[in-house]
């Protein structure tokens, strides 16, 4: 079974996104899923539908948590 994936949208000089991707990081050993970091700022479509709402993490098309890392909804997104 390969890993999830997880995707943390986020934009450069946002101090509530480092701490997420910082956390993310930790997590990763851990939990074992993989992470793509994709900062909205590079792409108008990402800033279109996330604007200010950053950062927020999704796995698959369902989201986790924005602004603040939510530790129970992501362990119950990797069915642990």
């Amino acid at each position: 079974m390969s890993p999830v994936t997880l995707v943390l949208y986020s934009r450069s000089h946002c101090h509530l996104c480092e701490d997420m991707q910082l956390q993310l990081e930790e997590l990763q050993g851990e939990y074992g899923f993989e992470l793509v970091v994709r900062d909205v700022d590079t792409h108008p479509d990402w800033a279109s539908a996330y604007g200010d709402e950053v950062p927020l993490l999704f796995a698959e098309d369902v989201e986790i948590c924005r602004y603040f890392l939510d530790l129970e909804r992501l362990k119950a997104q990797l069915d642990l």
